[in-house]
């Protein structure tokens, strides 16, 4: 005899799963092919993946936003062909998602305003010393620090209009998203 409590839990990790795969796409393709940039020569770019990053860590719990992160990111710079930045992008990106709280019934608020400052504060710094390390020069990096502020400011302009479209929508209302736990 089958527990229907445990089934109910069953259905909704399939269901955050499935979203996590599909956010963690939607990061690789967006970061990989749409809005692709190259800057620099060291294999860095311009991109709005960030913006379903932090969409990701505004809807679903932290731990499942974390792993679309860290998944879509690295393959992103597996398929651009840059897949040494493969282990720095796993662990920065998750670090930008943790700054989200996906408890406000909406996408719009003061934590997740918050949110997006801190998290191009992370992202720049994770890059900044992921580089140096590579490079073993701590001023070089500083060249391409420009790219980081352009990417995350996008981004986060990106986020912006998205979770305001989405917050009109009462899209986690809809999804049944609302003050469910991390």
């Amino acid at each position: 005899m089958s527990n229907p409590n445990s089934a109910a839990i069953g259905r909704k990790s399939y269901k955050l799963l499935t979203a996590s795969a599909m956010f963690a796409a939607m990061i690789t393709l967006t970061t990989a092919y749409l809005f692709h940039i190259p800057v620099g020569v060291n294999g860095g770019y311009i991109h709005f993946g960030d913006a379903f990053i932090y969409l990701a860590a505004g809807l679903l719990p932290m731990p499942y936003a974390c792993a679309a992160a860290a998944i879509g990111g690295g393959l992103a710079d597996f398929v651009s062909g840059v897949p040494v930045w493969m282990i720095p992008t796993m662990i920065i990106k998750p670090l930008t998602a943790v700054w989200f709280t996906a408890k406000s019934p909406k996408l719009l608020c003061g934590r997740n305003l918050l949110a997006l400052l801190l998290a191009g504060i992370v992202s720049n710094a994770g890059y900044y010393i992921a580089e140096a390390l590579f490079s073993g020069n701590w001023l070089a990096p500083l060249a391409t620090l420009w790219g980081g502020v352009v990417q995350s400011g996008g981004s986060a302009i990106v986020f912006l209009l998205a979770a305001l479209a989405l917050d009109r929508l009462n899209v986690k209302e809809q999804l049944g998203l609302c003050g469910r736990n991390e």
